[in-house]
């Protein structure tokens, strides 16, 4: 993690000294001249809500975290605050920074914290000439977070890193048999167990969406199971999580457009990276949770032996489907993995993809596409994780005539619907695969940005691993 965090006993003035309080009231209570507690309160009543102060190379800082805002908005704006902070403190090169709490709410100072961690993530692996990192460190007061909280979050943020390191992998390193790998690695980190499949168990088991995706490459694809069982576990049927792990998607004979398209299309495991880093860190948490990740995973290639549009497949529940475009392939390989988690006998399945840009095009980046078939029970359970989180999500109906735009003269089903509600029909596709509570989440507008967004950073956001862990979190408490 490039920003270390220690508990200190003592906190001097050769630090820089943030403070950060939830309510401009809190002013009096530091340790400042009446005239500049006056334009602290100044500085505070602006937008971004903070005072900094620099002499002799230090800075003194005063943060607020949410003022006049009420549940996940205020807690979003302390996480943002965060980001704020530290983007003020690497301005100074290396730092040493203090940092205490002056709000009342541990939780909401949680959330500075987490704002300001998940905003140093750096991707530098493949810089051929490396700069030191710079000493980054943040020093607590002992007692300013309980030792609980604070492995949560540095577990969340070590989860999210790990979902991006994976995002931001190329395929000439990240095939899906190095996926495979990079699963076990986390497993034994952690304390998941996992079990991979090879080509020849998948073909057994007829995954026929998923061998008929992986047709057109020379590697080999993966069939991966997670999973985390503790003893005394809340929940007597297991959550299941499915993750798309397309590692690459070319968009097979339907060949993808480039630039803004295929030449971003690594970010296509983005479902299978945030089933990584949420069964990661439920594990090293060690939730009362039982929980199965369940990944497949290919590269989706035009090679000589590639599937066509026209092409008649069939899944590994007998289910017959005609491919129109072989860059729908992620609803493919989804199908094979929805109807094995079916073995489970699940209280629900949750599965993750970037599986349509029609779900981007409908609400952009701000927001993930959801649908489903679970209950009400459910569903607000997962909203409220992913509001609390930040990683809001919007519902999408579906309707019974959706499945007719799925239905094929030649098969059971076809693979895409037509040029309307192109997210939808997708997920009336994976719906024809599952038979128990099933919420489906199409990540295409939020896994990847083009842009730095706030202490989401630029390209891989690592969305789904701080919702899904704050859902399973629900469940144990």
């Amino acid at each position: 993690m490039p920003v270390q965090i220690k508990v200190s006993k003592s906190l001097d003035a050769a630090h820089h000294l943030i403070h950060f309080i939830q309510t401009a009231e809190a002013v009096d209570r530091l340790d400042i001249e009446a005239s500049e507690k006056q334009a602290v309160r100044k500085a505070l009543e602006m937008p971004q809500g903070m005072y900094v102060r620099t002499a002799a190379g230090r800075s003194w800082m005063v943060v607020l975290g949410g003022k006049g805002k009420e549940g996940w908005q205020q807690r979003e704006h302390a996480r943002r605050a965060g980001y704020r902070t530290l983007k003020a403190l690497r301005s100074y090169g290396a730092f040493s920074a203090a940092l205490t709490n002056f709000s009342p709410s541990e939780s909401l100072f949680g959330d500075f914290l987490e704002g300001l961690l998940l905003s140093s993530y750096r991707f530098e692996k493949y810089k051929s000439k490396k700069k030191a990192a710079p000493a980054e460190q943040i020093l607590l007061p002992e007692k300013s977070i309980a030792p609980k909280e604070l492995q949560r979050i540095q577990t969340l943020v070590e989860a999210n890193f790990l979902s991006r390191d994976l995002v931001m992998e190329p395929l000439s390193y990240l095939t899906a048999v190095q996926l495979s790998s990079e699963i076990k690695k986390a497993a034994k980190i952690s304390g998941f167990k996992v079990q991979v499949f090879d080509k020849k168990k998948i073909t057994s088991l007829g995954m026929g969406g998923l061998l008929a995706v992986n047709r057109g490459s020379q590697k080999p694809p993966t069939f991966n199971i997670l999973e985390w069982k503790p003893s005394g576990a809340k929940n007597k049927k297991p959550i299941v999580l499915v993750g798309k792990g397309v590692v690459y998607d070319t968009g097979g004979l339907s060949l993808k457009p480039t630039p803004n398209s295929m030449d971003m299309m690594k970010c296509d495991m983005s479902g299978a990276a945030a089933v990584i880093g949420a069964m990661y860190a439920a594990a090293k948490m060690k939730l009362p949770v039982h929980v199965v990740g369940l990944i497949p995973a290919t590269d989706n290639r035009p090679g000589e032996d590639a599937y066509v549009p026209g092409d008649v497949i069939t899944i590994s529940n007998g289910t017959t489907v005609e491919v129109l475009n072989t860059d729908a392939e992620g609803r493919l390989i989804l199908a094979d993995a929805l109807v094995y988690a079916s073995r489970y006998k699940p209280e629900l399945v949750i599965d993750l993809a970037t599986l349509t840009g029609a779900a981007k095009a409908a609400i952009g980046s701000p927001g993930t596409v959801m649908m489903g078939t679970a209950g009400e029970k459910e569903k607000s359970a997962l909203k409220e994780a992913a509001f609390q989180t930040h990683e809001r999500v919007v519902e999408f109906p579906l309707w019974e005539e959706y499945g007719d735009w799925i239905k094929s003269e030649v098969a059971d089903i076809k693979n895409i619907g037509g040029p309307e509600a192109g997210a939808i029909t997708a997920g009336k596709f994976l719906e024809h695969f599952t038979d128990y509570p099933w919420i489906h989440l199409d990540i295409a507008g939020t896994a990847y940005v083009l842009s730095e967004d706030q202490y989401r950073g630029k390209f891989a956001t690592g969305v789904g691993v701080r919702m899904l862990f704050a859902y399973l979190q629900s469940l144990s408490s």
